[in-house]
């Protein structure tokens, strides 16, 4: 009499269904959500524009955790060496991928320690300059740039940041002769422009946009390929002359790498769903960001490109963080 065929269908019924019962069953306590930058930048505001919706979507609230440092690092490692059950996530922007090229050392591998859940929200950058540089285009500023050589100053938000990496692609791509003077956060870097310390910064748009309404500052473009709602008459860098030119910041979760795929696709669905509500849709509006959409195995493949992009760039202009 054989007994293991039975045994082995048990088996294997409860291994095929084992995902759906996670599925159904998770979550059933908060999950955390680590924020590897302080309170206040864009990876906190969609997190908590998302979390106002989603815990009707998942059944529960997401504790935000803030933990920041070494340019997201800290946050990011963290969340590497959690457990793969679903409830330790990561909200991260282009410097989860792009730190893989800037630093020399790195506690952690995007691509190995990770999963990639959703993409949540894209934002395009304004570049804004000092009214005192006599430009009024982006053909204008460039030309001055290449006769100034070097002369003319551009602010990012810190070493590494999207702000940098525009105005560095910027740089690449229309062979303009900017300086790049790094600063603590987005807030002391406008501060800066307005009052004159910096010539030009790739930021963004809702940050410059009031202090070019009160003429503080003066808008030449946006760094997507796509006009900006907010500002539908400003070209972009593409029409301006430079087709392609495509900079912008994103902001998407991630899992550590083992989570079960049911858990993955249920956060992905749930995402999805709260970033298409009207109410969402409107606060992201509001703060010049764009909800983000997708599959789990499409978003991966962004990260794959953008990441290659970002790469190419940093190495060919020798970009790195000690």
């Amino acid at each position: 009499m054989n007994t293991g065929t039975p045994l082995l269908l048990t088996a294997c019924a409860f291994v095929a269904f084992a995902p759906l019962s996670v599925a159904q069953t998770y979550p059933d306590k908060p999950p955390r959500l680590v924020i590897p930058f302080p309170p206040g930048g864009i990876n906190d505001i969609v997190a908590r524009t998302l979390n106002i919706r989603l815990p009707a979507l998942l059944g529960q609230n997401l504790i935000l955790d803030y933990r920041p440092g070494a340019g997201g690092n800290l946050g990011a490692e963290l969340v590497a060496k959690a457990p793969a059950d679903g409830y330790t996530l990561l909200i991260a922007n282009n410097s989860i991928t792009s730190n893989l090229s800037l630093y020399r050392k790195l506690p952690y591998d995007p691509f190995r320690d990770f999963v990639p859940v959703a993409l949540g929200a894209t934002a395009p950058s304004m570049i804004a300059v000092h009214p005192s540089l006599p430009v009024r285009s982006i053909g204008e500023l460039i030309a001055l740039a290449k006769k100034r050589h070097g002369e003319i100053t551009y602010g990012s938000a810190g070493a590494g940041t999207p702000t940098h990496l525009a105005g560095e692609l910027f740089r690449a791509r229309t062979g303009a002769n900017i300086l790049h003077v790094p600063y603590k956060g987005g807030g002391p870097m406008i501060i800066a422009l307005v009052g004159g310390q910096i010539m030009i910064s790739f930021n963004s748009p809702i940050t410059a946009q009031p202090h070019v309404v009160a003429k503080r500052l003066r808008a030449l473009a946006i760094t997507t390929e796509k006009r900006w709602s907010g500002a539908p008459d400003l070209p972009t860098v593409a029409e301006a002359g430079y087709p392609g030119f495509d900079a912008f910041a994103w902001i998407a979760f991630f899992a550590p790498a083992g989570t079960p795929r049911a858990i993955v696709e249920r956060l992905n669905t749930a995402i999805n769903r709260a970033q298409q509500l009207p109410d969402i849709r409107e606060r992201f509006a509001e703060q010049g960001m764009e909800p983000g959409s997708g599959t789990p195995d499409e978003f991966a493949a962004f990260l794959k490109s953008n990441f290659e992009l970002w790469d190419k760039l940093i190495k060919s202009q020798h970009i790195e963080i000690d």
